[in-house]
């Protein structure tokens, strides 16, 4: 007798596969037809209550009538008897399930079809009935199977299930590391944490900051990218795109364009002169123009930027190699005397020295490839952009250079003393002297003014064009911030118990670790005092209210170093000093910064990274023989010259022979398994 004619006669049925003895009882109220004419009496009307659009016949023509929600079609998001189920099988499961069908009688077959067919039409609140009917009368053999089956079958892939907006949502939450092995799950996770929607916002967080999360910062990448991206993404968020409607984007006639698309399709790379002196990408009016199309069919023509994955992971490399130290280095010999200042760019590098003359080096071939003789004594400070090179002398002179050509184009005697700093920025340059004087040049009306205050020598100046304002470091161990409206004082730092050598402005994004709770560590012995105003409350900000709204303030921090072998930080606005960088073992004569880390270089030969929010040492570096007494910093480079004559460069770039060493690092390749 087979199950169907077991069922139909009331008779229980055996549990043949069962290991032990069963102890539960059938209950014969419980029953199952399997018959043709049951099933037309029992499954068929249920099937037409619960599907009506498949199984129930055409209703006559009624009048309209209130309907009321049952409460029994409240479905999971899983499971609609009313529409496409999203969970489905998998293939080998349903081929698995068809042959162990095929193998029973005719009778069995039906009355198995008709119980999922039940099982499938039933409201959620009937299911749960039906479950529990049925879980009552497993034995434990089965309910074993149950248990094991159940625990792939509820696991959830929930970023397939969610809408990409939400999943965007949720990855962006990831740490680097946690992201990369997202997109190792499937292609769907892949495809999803590939994006550049959360890779951008990766970027966003750490390029050029220390992420408050996870305290990583990574090297600055180009702005402009960045800024153009995120406009691209703003109008296309509007439904716009880069069209005529679009601010700041200037049409391009269709002949311009096609030779633009070759030119940047042939070109990989960006020549020198298509960078500012601080390595941002320039930002031309025809580069501009680049960016968008005004022709229909470069309208819909994809623009071509580079992934944002992997503009995270050049950056991530390079501030990795940053943290361990991981550089190449190239040395600069030609100077017979020690080298005591420096600047460098994309591809050339600046130092003077004290032999009097400054040369022009070549960062690829390492060869001096110019050499500007004039001033008659020791070199101590320069500074250059695209067109010039301004210098400072012992000689009392000020010299401007046609750094290309070698010529020098002028001298501005004006110091009884010699010059020890000097600094320019828009039509604004600085100059500090052995006098004790700060001088402005004003380059448009010729003007020329004499700051004086400071008791001994001076040593850095700084200017902040947007500001109008000064700052100068003095052997008198004070540093001085200046109003170049009024030409006075607006306040003093003082707390260095030793000449300062160096002042250096922080960006505008840079903020410390825990700033308010770091004024307390030497606050006793490091102020401000106030000037030509009437004298505020201590640590008080009123000294600059009495300046226009439209008048932008000062840096709002400033590091400075001093021959007492500290580095300190500073709010300019409260005039508090914040924190003391301790380490150098001598006094510290060159100092740089960012928004990520500070590089010194100090009378121990030594040069140190410190990590720029929390003060911390990060690396030492060795080798000059003699003092550090100038320094360069750049997201990916730093230059160090010495009184032993060289200028060293070391590079954190991705160099062939560093990427084998750092290739595991976090970003190993992400293949769906």
């Amino acid at each position: 007798m087979d199950l169907a004619d077991r069922v139909e006669a009331g008779e229980p049925p055996t549990h043949e596969n069962c290991d032990g003895d069963h102890n539960s009882e059938f209950d014969p109220r419980i029953t199952i037809s399997s018959t043709s004419k049951m099933a037309g009496q029992t499954v068929a009307p249920f099937l037409a209550k619960h599907i009506p659009d498949q199984y129930a016949p055409l209703p006559k023509a009624q009048p309209a009538t209130t309907s009321q929600k049952d409460p029994n079609t409240k479905y999971c998001y899983r499971h609609r008897p009313d529409s496409k189920c999203r969970r489905t099988a998998d293939e080998p499961t349903m081929e698995n399930l068809q042959r162990d069908l095929q193998a029973l009688s005719q009778a069995d077959q039906q009355g198995i079809s008709h119980v999922w067919a039940l099982f499938s039409a039933a409201p959620a609140k009937q299911r749960n009935l039906m479950l529990q009917g049925i879980l009552t009368q497993c034995c434990f053999p089965q309910l074993s199977y149950l248990s094991n089956a159940v625990k792939d079958l509820i696991r959830i892939d929930f970023l397939a299930a969610l809408p990409s907006e939400v999943s965007f949502k949720i990855l962006c939450h990831l740490d680097t590391t946690s992201l990369c092995k997202a997109a190792q799950v499937s292609r769907r996770w892949r495809l999803l944490a590939d994006d550049d929607v959360v890779w951008h916002r990766m970027c966003e967080q750490h390029i050029d900051r220390k992420c408050t999360s996870c305290g990583w910062g990574l090297p600055l990448l180009e702005r402009r990218q960045l800024r153009d991206w995120k406009r691209q993404q703003q109008l296309r968020g509007a439904g716009r795109g880069l069209n005529e409607w679009s601010p700041k984007l200037t049409p391009v006639p269709d002949e311009k364009i096609g030779k633009d698309l070759v030119t940047l399709n042939r070109s990989s790379k960006r020549d020198a002169d298509s960078f500012t002196s601080d390595g941002l990408v320039a930002n031309s009016s025809e580069a501009s123009k680049r960016q968008c199309t005004s022709t229909e069919d470069s309208y819909f023509t994809k623009q071509k930027f580079r992934p944002w994955k992997d503009v995270y992971k050049d950056r991530f490399k390079v501030g990795t190699n940053w943290k361990y130290g991981r550089c190449s280095m190239k040395i600069f010999r030609g100077h017979t005397n020690g080298i005591v200042c420096l600047q460098f760019g994309d591809t050339i590098l600046a130092t003077g020295s004290y032999d009097t003359t400054i040369k022009i080096w070549d960062i690829a071939t390492e060869k001096c490839i110019r050499t500007l003789r004039g001033h008659t004594s020791g070199v101590r400070s320069l500074q250059f952009d695209d067109t010039k090179l301004i210098s400072g002398s012992l000689d009392k002179t000020i010299k401007v250079w046609n750094w290309r050509t070698g010529e020098c184009l002028s001298t501005f005697p004006g110091h009884s003393e010699g010059v020890i700093g000097v600094h320019f920025d828009g039509n604004i340059l600085a100059s500090g002297s052995i006098d004790r004087t700060v001088k402005i040049w004003n380059f448009i009306d010729k003007s020329t003014t004499s700051l004086r205050g400071h008791k001994d020598w001076v040593n850095d100046v700084k200017v902040d064009f947007q500001s109008r304002t000064v700052f100068s470091a003095s052997d008198d161990c004070t540093v001085r911030l200046w109003d170049l409206d009024t030409m006075k004082t607006i306040r003093i730092f003082e707390g260095h118990v030793g000449q300062v050598q160096q002042v250096t402005l922080l960006p505008a994004e840079y903020e410390p670790e825990d700033a308010e709770a770091e004024d307390t560590d030497d606050g006793a012995s490091s102020t401000s005092s106030f000037t030509d105003l009437d004298t505020p409350d201590e640590f008080s900000s009123s000294v600059f209210e009495s300046w226009g709204k439209n008048r932008p303030l000062p840096p709002k921090y400033i590091l400075t170093g001093a021959l007492d072998s500290t580095i300190r930080l500073w709010d300019v606005i409260s005039g508090r000093c914040l924190k003391t960088f301790f380490g150098h073992v001598e006094g510290v004569w060159a100092l740089a910064g960012d928004t990520l880390r500070v590089v010194s270089g100090a009378e121990d030969r030594m040069v140190k990274v410190w990590d720029a929010r929390t003060g911390k040492c990060e690396k030492t570096f060795s080798g000059h023989t003699g003092a550090v007494s100038c320094i360069g910093l750049s997201d990916s480079r730093m230059c160090t010259g010495s009184i032993d004559c060289e200028a060293r460069m070391y590079s954190f770039k991705n160099e062939s022979e560093l990427g084998e060493q750092i290739e595991g690092e976090g970003f190993a390749a992400s293949t769906p398994l």
